[in-house]
């Protein structure tokens, strides 16, 4: 009888963790990180692969990966997010209206790209690209001001950044791996267009959102002085940066440098590596199939153990060992180029790199949400996320220059990619140093806030 309740206990208990997935602010989180995610590599890592098709060059691709920029300068337009309603939207709330108002330019980006293409002319296709980055950045602004704003208590973040992370990787998967099986057999401009249709997801998830009441607070609470006054624009913009540092103290600083420094060898990479798979020989099709096969039970696990780890372990702990599972998988790639592709060392490479991806993506969303503030929620962790990424979205320009000059300057060109890869996950070093000597500030560098 005993073993009987125990067991029914624990099967009550598993189906209970397994509702809270299908809460109609989980779903809308999945959602709407499925919408954030999808436009972000079409601008970088899978537009690479479109003008490597075309015959662009390593160099033009690297630059052109400079778009991606625009997710960098987040805090500087993400106070107008914070403080004002968007054009035309504002009825449905602050955070939605901005939402649905970044959607519809991202899919007006995305349309523009599928029809002008390479043969367009690099120029246009970059500055359809742009306006994506632009847009994409601004609705990652916003849906990270919901997403924290929308929780409840801590326990309901960390299971919505689940979910975003769920819906984001879900979107990486596609426009890095099915995507390519449109690509193959119907042309990249209709693959394209087959990603603009899919941003109908986020916005109906968008349509039937509500309104944070978090965020109907800070509306109230920031009412007081209007963004276009001296004294509501100060406190906009210089506000949510005093209040972070005036929380954590000469602490923020290694935060910060951290942070800029954990993803610099994914970022770095990035733009290599679908000129990669196409230099060293794999089809589409293997690229394609690997990945949304292989990849995604690796994301899917290294997901959960993020999630696990971080709450088992701690934050810091948990972006230690990301940040060195990160550097091995990057710098695993060298092994394809030197010994040559096979299904098997393809397979084996990417389900280290993906899984240490979304294992150390798990914990840095999470330990960067925990930092915000109510009040400054968008810019807070616009100044985040952005701290991460500009470092790596402004160096990885020059990876396909590097390549090239490595491939003229003694070896070959499968040589120059192999010692790449290691210098790319040598970079890393220095990011699992910060994250160590966080640990060992101990509490310090996790300072608690008042609950809000």
């Amino acid at each position: 009888m005993r073993t009987q309740v125990v067991t029914e206990g624990v099967r009550g208990d598993t189906l209970a963790g397994v509702r809270v997935y299908f809460r109609p602010r989980v779903l809308t989180m999945l959602l709407l990180g499925f919408s954030s995610g999808l436009p972000f590599l079409l601008t970088g890592n899978t537009l690479g692969y479109w003008l490597r098709d075309e015959g662009t060059s390593l160099t033009a691709i690297g630059f052109l990966s400079w778009v991606g920029i625009a997710y960098s300068l987040k805090p500087f337009y993400a106070p107008v997010m914070d403080r004002s309603d968007a054009p035309l939207f504002g009825r449905l709330g602050r955070r939605r209206g901005w939402i649905l108002a970044a959607q519809l330019l991202v899919c007006l980006g995305l349309i523009a790209m599928s029809v002008i293409g390479p043969k367009g002319g690099l120029t246009l296709l970059g500055a359809s690209a742009l306006l994506v980055a632009f847009a994409s950045s601004a609705q990652d602004i916003v849906v990270d001001a919901w997403r924290i704003e929308a929780a409840s208590n801590t326990d309901e973040l960390g299971l919505l950044s689940s979910a975003y992370q769920f819906g984001y990787r879900a979107a990486w998967l596609l426009t890095d791996s099915l995507i390519l099986i449109p690509a193959a057999h119907l042309g990249w401009p209709i693959a394209y267009g087959m990603t603009a249709a899919l941003m109908m997801v986020g916005i109906f998830a968008t349509w039937r959102a509500t309104e944070p009441r978090r965020a109907e607070v800070a509306v109230s609470t920031n009412a007081g002085a209007s963004l276009w006054t001296a004294r509501g624009f100060l406190d906009a913009v210089v506000g949510p940066f005093m209040a972070f540092f005036r929380t954590f103290g000469w602490v923020a600083l290694l935060m910060l440098l951290m942070i800029s420094l954990y993803r610099l060898p994914d970022f770095m990479r990035g733009p290599i590596t679908n000129p990669f798979y196409h230099d060293v020989g794999l089809s589409k099709d293997i690229v394609g199939g690997v990945r949304a096969s292989v990849g995604l039970v690796s994301t899917l696990l290294g997901i959960a153990a993020g999630g696990w780890s971080s709450a088992r372990f701690g934050y810091l702990k948990t972006l230690i060992a990301g940040a060195i599972l990160q550097a091995l998988g990057i710098a695993s790639y060298a092994i394809m180029a030197f010994y040559g592709p096979n299904i098997v060392t393809f397979s084996s490479i990417m389900a280290v790199d993906d899984f240490a991806l979304a294992f150390a993506g798990v914990a840095l969303v999470t330990y960067m949400s925990s930092l915000t503030s109510i009040g400054y929620t968008a810019t807070q962790y616009a100044l985040l996320s952005s701290t991460y990424a500009w470092l790596g979205k402004i160096l990885k320009g020059t990876s396909g220059a590097l390549v090239e000059y490595l491939s003229h300057h003694g070896q070959t060109l499968m040589g120059a990619y192999g010692v790449f890869f290691i210098g790319a996950g040598v970079i890393g070093v220095p990011g699992v140093i910060l994250c160590i000597v966080l640990a060992r500030l101990g509490k310090r560098a996790e300072i608690r806030r008042p609950a809000q």
